[in-house]
């Protein structure tokens, strides 16, 4: 027997909006998270501009000792995931251990603790070995993430890392979906988060010249999916987590239901670490087998989360892709890139785009792709431009392209 794995909460710490509401509002009114970098001195860099969280402290979620000793990662995903435990009607304090061993919690990160990283290594080759945290093994393997969000909640079910570059949020939902999909597991924390506005990371970047170096006067206008003057991406950061459980389960406790995964579907270019096969087979072959899965036709897709990076090759490639597993399709179905108003954060941005088309369905509306105005020639789809569209939509296709070559899609559709 098949088991439905539907969502039933939300919770969202966004460069736009620190909570769910705020994150669908800034949504709905087109709003950059885009700033100046605040979290570490970019001066002599070609790009000094980030979408930061803005007026997030960390101390609101750990105990101050502790926030010395851990990633800013760590308490992004905390302060998600308490929204979403909320919005489910899971008080954490009030489970009893039988229900504790059933909650599981799925993490997908591409950096992991690198931020925390960054800074113990500044200390050991500055010769301020005695200020590094004894933690600083513990915390610097990106395995342990998860175990930092069942420790706060005290959650004793599995508690597992989903690490596959920037599909590693979309990959670790549609895990947890063919966990409960197959009878393997009942509920799951499940989501995304990653903190890599680090130096380090951006010098990388800028070494691979695919961030945005155009726009440090106006950050607002960096990120500029399938315009014909885009010129790389914008690091950002942030978390995105979902409860999500077995569908009369959560019907049984009287849950509120956003939506049902129904399909899910992951492949490899096996072409190159960082390039794209420009052929667009592979992505395209992703979203097919999510379809599959969930009994669905291209046709009967209303909307389209788009990785949309807003570097030339991937917005090139995945709308190619996007027509070779639409067909006729694709020129009839809308979609947008979040990435326009929140940067790109990496590893957790499959469950921004996943909370960002749930909240949508919630409330009626498609996200837009802003500072698209002049369209890229070879990027001639609906990318909902620069305003959001006001429409009830059901089904849709969340989209993710990844470092290694890897996709992943997931397919999700309105609670009924």
């Amino acid at each position: 027997m098949n088991h439905r794995a539907v969502v039933t909460g939300i919770g969202c710490v966004s460069p736009n909006g620190l909570g769910r509401e705020n994150f669908a509002a800034a949504l709905k009114a087109g709003c950059s998270g885009a700033g100046r970098v605040t979290l570490f001195d970019s001066e002599g860099l070609a790009v000094t501009i980030a979408a930061e969280l803005k007026g997030f402290d960390p101390a609101e979620h750990l105990p101050a000792r502790e926030v010395s000793r851990l990633s800013r990662a760590v308490p992004m995903a905390i302060a998600a995931s308490s929204e979403a435990l909320a919005d489910a009607g899971i008080e954490p304090a009030r489970l009893t251990l039988e229900e504790s061993r059933a909650l599981n919690v799925l993490l997908g990160t591409g950096g992991g603790a690198i931020e925390f990283a960054e800074r113990m290594y500044h200390l050991y080759y500055t010769g301020q070995q005695r200020k590094a945290s004894a933690h600083t093994i513990s915390t610097g393997t990106i395995g342990t993430m998860s175990s930092e969000l069942s420790m706060k909640f005290g959650l004793r079910g599995s508690s597992h890392v989903i690490t596959t570059g920037c599909a590693s949020s979309t990959d670790a939902l549609g895990y947890a979906f063919r966990a409960i999909k197959h009878g393997e597991g009942e509920i799951f924390l499940v989501g995304g988060v990653d903190a890599t506005i680090v130096r380090g990371i951006m010098e990388g970047f800028i070494l691979m010249r695919v961030v945005s170096t155009a726009h440090n006067d106006a950050p607002a206008a960096a990120s500029r999916p399938f315009s014909a003057d885009r010129d790389g991406f914008l690091l950002g950061e942030g978390a995105w987590m979902f409860v999500v459980e077995e569908h009369e389960r959560a019907r049984a406790r009287g849950a509120r239901i956003y939506g049902e995964i129904r399909g899910y579907g992951a492949t490899c270019d096996a072409h190159h670490r960082i390039r794209l096969d420009e052929s667009g087979e592979e992505p395209a072959r992703a979203m097919t087998l999510a379809l599959g899965e969930a009994g669905l036709a291209p046709g009967d897709v209303d909307y389209l989360a788009y990785h949309g990076t807003s570097t030339e090759l991937n917005d090139r490639v995945e709308t190619l892709a996007v027509r070779k597993a639409f067909g006729a399709a694709a020129s009839r179905v809308a979609g947008s890139s979040i990435k326009s108003m929140i940067g790109h954060p990496q590893g957790a941005c499959g469950a921004a785009g996943v909370a960002a088309t749930l909240l949508g369905m919630r409330d009626g509306f498609l996200p837009p792709t802003i500072n698209l105005e002049s369209p890229d020639p070879a990027c001639d789809l609906d990318y909902v431009p620069n305003v959001a569209r006001l429409r009830s939509f059901s089904t849709a296709l969340c989209n993710c392209i990844a470092f290694g070559s890897k996709n992943s899609a997931l397919v999700l559709h309105r609670a009924s």
